[in-house]
């Protein structure tokens, strides 16, 4: 069972918080009051037509995004891409792609107040772009991810994203989740690459 604290919204001192040291970080913030506000300010930083890949997220997909990135006909796709593609025969080729899209719009799993992120991945499929190939970074992240430090965050992706991960994963590919792979964001030394949208709405995990 996961631990429910960790799904809980932050306060407006915390996110005001974890928004200045972002920012003294390098990390652009936004702040969103629901999904619908968030998916709108994405949509407003997106140039039509850049190449872009939506990353896996349960938080993306809930607020419609990979569906308007892939289906409007408005950027190019990196998801499409892959449609046309054999991951037997082609698979490096698609990892190539997957690592360094000239945007990337996804998730985060815990975000501190003084200024750190914390992905996790099962894959690693998602970290290469994040951390340095993709020129633009656009995370969504609900609120209920704000944590005071490191320590707190590790604790709630080990005991909040980790069983709901796993519940989803297997209920989508028939086994379970595990932490094998770890982001940390101390700062991002390239200006504008990477924008936060906090949510003061649950969201995902």
């Amino acid at each position: 069972m996961e631990n429910k604290n960790f799904g809980e919204l932050a306060s407006e001192e915390s996110i005001n918080k974890a928004k200045d040291a972002l920012k003294k970080n390098g990390i652009s913030v936004l702040v969103a009051e629901n999904g619908a506000d968030a998916k709108l300010k994405v949509l407003e930083i997106l140039p039509e037509g850049v190449e872009i890949m939506n990353m896996s997220s349960v938080t993306v997909d809930s607020i419609g995004l990979g569906k308007e990135i892939n289906e409007s006909g408005k950027y190019n796709s990196v998801r499409n891409k892959f449609k046309a593609m054999d991951a037997k025969t082609q698979g490096q080729e698609m990892k190539k792609l997957g690592a360094a899209p000239e945007w990337t719009v996804g998730s985060v799993h815990a975000v501190t107040e003084d200024g750190k992120v914390i992905v996790v991945s099962a894959t690693g499929s998602q970290l290469p772009a994040y951390a340095y190939g993709s020129a633009h970074v656009i995370w969504i992240a609900g609120s209920q991810k704000i944590v005071k430090d490191l320590d707190e965050g590790m604790k709630r992706v080990q005991e909040y994203v980790l069983p709901l991960e796993s519940e989803r994963a297997m209920k989508a590919y028939g086994k379970g989740s595990s932490i094998n792979k770890i982001l940390i964001i101390d700062k991002e030394v390239t200006p504008n690459r990477i924008t936060m949208i906090i949510v003061k709405e649950k969201l995902g995990f």
